[in-house]
């Protein structure tokens, strides 16, 4: 068995884990604000689905790289632990990402949801969070 490929997996499913988690967060910050706005009889913002919906990428992050992983460990199935603790330390460092944003778009949505005011502000933020994944993904890539 080709223990690099379980790496591949479990970069892939870690991710994914730390998404849905974020967008829960986020999500669920998002309908609150929605809600503050039916009961003022304001108009709801839709701009706030893009804080409830940041924490997907994290998820095609960790795709990418099980792709790269996948090819890496059939060229290298010498290496399979390697791969293991690249797919841990990588999906780890993407879901805790995914999870931070997800808060920090909370935070947003409700802020934007309430002032109306601070988009640019907020979405700067959520962006910060994504780096980490961002970063994580591309170090990985290049020390397959």
């Amino acid at each position: 068995m080709n223990f690099g490929f379980l790496g591949a997996g479990l970069v892939m499913g870690i991710a994914a884990v730390g998404s849905a988690l974020g967008i829960g967060y986020a999500g669920q910050a998002t309908i609150g604000a929605w809600k503050k706005c039916y009961a003022a009889n304001k108009a709801a913002p839709m701009m706030l689905v893009a804080f409830a919906g940041a924490p997907l990428t994290q998820t095609f992050y960790g795709f990418i790289l099980m792709g790269q992983m996948f090819t890496a460990a059939a060229a290298n199935p010498d290496r399979g632990w390697l791969y293991i603790g690249y797919g841990l330390a990588s999906g780890f460092a993407m879901a805790f990402s995914a999870i931070v944003q997800g808060k920090v778009g909370a935070a947003a949505a409700d802020a934007q949801g309430e002032t109306g005011k601070g988009f640019a502000q907020y979405i700067s933020i959520v962006g910060i969070a994504e780096t980490v994944a961002l970063f994580a993904m591309v170090l990985t890539m290049i020390s397959l």
